[in-house]
């Protein structure tokens, strides 16, 4: 990629950040739509899952050769396509006649989303090589997601309350299309120097590890353990091929070898932790100010502002601090603040009093908005830029499948508390195993950023980093002729 001018990498941040804004805008904006979505196509708990886990399960299994196929054939040219297929995928869940027609829309789309953010984040990490510009490029790219949050409950609860749930998908069509223009037209084309080639077998068995064991937990409570059964061990079986596998190939579609960094491995695990907290939290929190206290779309958006606000706000601060201090004070402040968060829902019933909630809000959003710059930061520093979109597409997957289980574990925790009682009558005492569930993920972030953020941590990541490069470099020649 050719040397830019300030303002111009500054232009490719905002448009890669608008490919951020609708993506997660998109989830954000259907958690508030769930409860009309329940209603008007007679959707069960499980349907509802299967609405966001369907889009985030594509999501996470593509995501990977996505980045290595941007990094062959052009990030410029992939993201160009994902584009166009999010914003095709978002016109046809718009029109969807049936909740079976609107899961499938929504895989149409993840086809889409897969193209753009991991994508995004190697064209930002390949724009700012300076590492100081660079923690503070995916600060802002952070505070995106935050702004997502933000304006996602309110968009969504104006636009259900007003027009329907429908259209919730109008919103990603005009911003799919800006987009779609000012990469053609400002973003500059680039691509590894040796190009990466790809690893069907590895895929496919990614596809049956994700979709098995997201099958087997969402319907888990609705059948009986014999059909859920095969579709667990077909995960384990998956996984264990996955390891004997990968590490045999050349070039693999998962590159074990970044697992030997301690920062890199902490990351992975951090953002399906964090991430696994965002789905549960956004799943349990919309379905109980509107299922149980009876408040309207928009006014549980409006609720949801205490926890979108210090996302906004803290994810910028979080990068500066990344890029100063490095990633372990904001992780140590994202894991005690989810932690205390999840433990005023699992101990103190923070459902029962208007006092607590905004307190539990408040606190997973200033969790949150710390989490996620280290992440991004961690996953993508030291790695060879060569090597940007493969690493940042593990992030990525980290974050989609944390969110992906979130949603999964925590439904299915609810739906097999609740049962054939009203949502009403049973949601808290149902949901209490899902808040320990948080606290837990929670409490997970709090001690790996303690240990995967030392000298010792540091030292792992600049071995592996070296080793990397060497790998990478054609051997020399020697002998007559050289």
């Amino acid at each position: 990629m050719p040397e830019l001018s300030h303002g111009r990498r500054m232009l490719v941040l905002a448009i890669c950040c608008m490919s951020l804004l609708i993506v997660s805008l998109d989830n954000t904006v259907l958690n508030v739509a769930l409860p009309s979505l329940q209603r008007e196509l007679d959707a069960s708990t499980s349907g509802l899952q299967w609405t966001i886990d369907a889009y985030t399960l594509v999501l996470a299994s593509l995501l990977m050769p996505a980045g290595s196929t941007a990094d062959r054939i052009g990030r410029r040219r992939v993201f160009l396509s994902g584009l166009v297929v999010f914003t095709l995928g978002s016109l046809l869940c718009s029109l969807a006649p049936d909740l079976n027609w609107l899961v499938v829309f929504r895989m149409v789309q993840a086809v889409g989303g897969s193209m753009l953010n991991p994508v995004a984040m190697s064209i930002i990490t390949n724009t700012f090589t300076d590492p100081r510009e660079r923690a503070r490029a995916i600060g802002v790219w952070g505070a995106v997601v935050g702004l997502s949050m933000a304006a996602g409950p309110l968009v969504g609860g104006l636009l259900v309350d007003s027009v329907g749930w429908r259209s919730i998908f109008w919103v990603n069509l005009p911003v799919g299309l800006a987009a779609l223009l000012l990469t053609w037209r400002f973003v500059p084309e680039s691509r590894a120097p040796r190009a990466r080639r790809p690893d069907p077998v590895g895929q496919v068995l990614v596809i049956a590890l994700f979709g098995s064991l997201t099958y087997a937990i969402i319907e888990a409570p609705h059948g009986s353990w014999l059909s859920t059964a095969p579709f667990a061990a077909l995960a384990v079986i998956a996984l264990l091929a996955l390891l004997r596998y990968e590490p045999r190939r050349p070039e693999p579609l998962i590159d074990l070898r970044f697992f030997r960094s301690a920062p890199f491995s902490g990351a992975t695990v951090i953002a399906v932790s964090a991430f696994a907290a965002l789905g549960g939290f956004l799943f349990l929190s919309t379905l109980y100010l509107q299922n149980v206290r009876g408040l309207s779309a928009l006014e549980a958006g409006l609720w949801m502002l205490p926890m979108a606000v210090p996302t906004f706000l803290c994810a910028p601060l979080s990068g500066r601090l990344v890029g100063s201090r490095g990633p372990r004070l904001p992780l140590l402040v994202a894991g005690g603040a989810m932690t205390v968060s999840g433990l005023l829902f699992a101990l103190f019933e923070a459902e029962t009093s208007n006092a607590t909630l905004l307190a539990g809000y408040v606190l997973f959003g200033v969790g949150f908005g710390f989490v996620n710059a280290p992440i991004t930061n961690t996953a993508v520093s030291g790695m060879p830029l060569s090597q940007a979109g493969v690493a940042s597409a593990v992030a990525s997957t980290s974050r989609q499948l944390g969110q992906t289980l979130g949603v999964a574990v925590l439904g299915a925790v609810l739906a097999a508390g609740v049962g054939s009682s009203s949502y009403a009558d049973t949601f808290v005492t149902a949901s209490r195993p899902g808040w320990w569930i948080l606290t837990a993920c929670g409490a997970g972030v709090l001690t790996l950023g303690v240990l995967t953020t030392g000298p010792w941590a540091r030292a792992t990541a600049e071995r592996t980093a070296g080793r990397l490069e060497s790998e990478e470099r054609p051997p020399r020649r020697t002998g007559v002729g050289a």
